[in-house]
């Protein structure tokens, strides 16, 4: 029986959700082929009808992980002032929700640490997302040139990937919830400090 593209298309899209799901949950060497197209219900021998490679397969999932999240904090700053984005993201991104939901949350603190270890390609893919979600991260932040901007957003990315991950390790503990509050509390910090800092630089240049 021969399918339509769309049909292809539509069972693709679903074995790539799955694949994002069970992934940050389990990591990237934590679940087989066969698992991820019984999740899909779908069998392992049509896996390669829509993959060349296990490893092309990964590079979907988490590359459609990171676009989910992006997604995210544009629907959470939609309607909100432009100065009070950066902090919003940061408080939910920082969460017991996010902790506690690996599978559907960020990709960075879920697969980071394994996909430094995978294939040039991989990294390459992984690299490219993450040049995507600071770029994301720097058109929240207002009053400031756009290179200061930028750096603020990494900085501010690098603090919430690395208390999740801590705060992950450290289960749901008061451990836990100490680092994210501490987290949170960073992040907001520089949110806040450096857009004063600019326009306060803005003035004296004027």
């Amino acid at each position: 029986m021969r399918y339509s593209r769309e049909h292809k298309q539509e069972t693709h899209d679903r074995i790539v959700k799955k694949a994002s799901v069970r992934l940050r949950e389990k990591g990237a060497h934590g679940i087989g082929v066969a698992d991820l197209m019984k999740e899909a219900g779908l069998t392992h021998g049509g896996f390669y009808a829509h993959f060349d490679s296990r490893e092309a397969l990964v590079i979907e999932a988490f590359a459609y992980a990171m676009d989910r999240s992006m997604e995210h904090w544009r629907k959470l700053t939609g309607e909100v002032a432009p100065e009070k984005r950066l902090a919003l993201i940061a408080e939910s991104y920082l969460s017991t929700l996010h902790r506690d939901n690996p599978g559907h949350g960020c990709s960075i603190p879920a697969l980071g640490a394994e996909i430094a270890r995978e294939s040039p390609k991989t990294r390459k893919a992984f690299a490219g997302k993450l040049e995507e979600m600071i770029e994301a991260l720097t058109d929240t932040i207002p009053n400031m040139p756009r290179k200061a901007a930028r750096k603020q957003a990494i900085a501010t990315l690098a603090t919430m990937a690395g208390t999740m991950l801590l705060a992950r390790i450290a289960g749901s503990s008061e451990l836990s919830d100490e680092m994210l509050k501490a987290g949170r509390e960073h992040a907001l910090e520089g949110a806040k400090r450096e857009p004063a800092k600019a326009t306060m630089l803005k003035k004296k240049q004027n």
